[in-house]
């Protein structure tokens, strides 16, 4: 069997199967897109989660309970929280009473306060710029501007979470400082559960705005991407050719021994 007819066997692939650069950037474009897209939802997921146990802190009632080491018979049981001190007796019935005064309260309650009130509001703010950011959103604007949106609020999502990281940790350290101090002969406190809670919040929304600040960096390079993707194809479409002036130019001889280049070389005044 000659060469040829082994050619006429060959199954003949039409040209549209071949694989097209241009097709490839664009399916490869679509997969980093779902790629992000699915990074900022479970991003938004995460910081959304880690907000909601920050603001389930907040009327939580066990900041502190009353420790029973050392102690044979328990009668009561004392905890507070933010707002409020509490004490439940043996059968099971509790009294509370608001704190009198927020002047005369310790310094560390207020600036508790102030943290955690802080940190939620934050944690809002950057809930808004989220759903404005995300590529799966039909606001926001271009890709560049959410991803700005996308950056500010994983900026707002980890402020926020270390406003309450930095509340809970300043309430907790006081009740160690105490419960460890031999000269403290008061009643002793241990750490309450709404602590353990505020600090889950405020590693989840720490993680989750540290994804959505890795966004504003892909969303940059991307629109320099295609900007410079652009630039190269316009460039090779439309390539400067010779204008009609410098085809003339060189049409026209330069030659020194041409008598009117000659003339033009030397003007009225140069024999003066």
């Amino acid at each position: 069997m000659s060469a040829t007819d082994v050619q006429s066997h060959l199954p003949q692939l039409p040209l549209t199967s071949l694989p097209d650069p241009a097709l490839q950037q664009t399916a490869q474009d679509y997969l980093r897109r779902m790629s992000n897209m699915a990074t900022e939802i479970v991003a938004f997921i995460v910081t959304i989660s880690g907000w909601i146990l920050v603001c389930s802190t907040l009327p939580t009632d066990y900041w502190k309970v009353s420790s029973v080491d050392g102690t044979v018979i328990t009668t009561a049981t004392f905890w507070s929280n933010l707002w409020k001190t509490c004490v439940t007796d043996s059968t099971g019935v509790s009294n509370c009473k608001d704190f009198p005064s927020m002047l005369a309260l310790d310094a560390y309650i207020q600036v508790c306060r102030g943290l955690m009130i802080a940190s939620v509001c934050l944690g809002f703010f950057g809930a808004t710029l989220a759903l404005m950011g995300m590529k799966c959103t039909r606001i926001g604007g271009s890709e560049s501007t959410k991803a700005r949106l996308a950056g500010l609020a994983g900026l707002h999502f980890i402020l926020s979470g270390l406003c309450s990281l930095t509340a809970c940790s300043l309430y907790a350290h006081r009740i160690t400082s105490e419960f460890f101090d031999p000269l403290f002969f008061a009643q002793k406190f241990e750490l309450g559960a709404a602590l353990f809670i505020g600090w889950a919040g405020s590693v989840l929304c720490i993680l989750g705005g540290l994804i959505f600040c890795l966004s504003l960096s892909e969303g940059f390079s991307r629109a320099e991407y295609s900007y410079s993707g652009a630039t190269s194809m316009v460039t090779k479409r439309h390539k400067p050719g010779k204008s009609a002036n410098s085809f003339y130019k060189s049409a026209v001889s330069t030659d020194p021994r041409d008598p009117a280049e000659h003339s033009r070389q030397f003007g009225k005044n140069a024999y003066v």
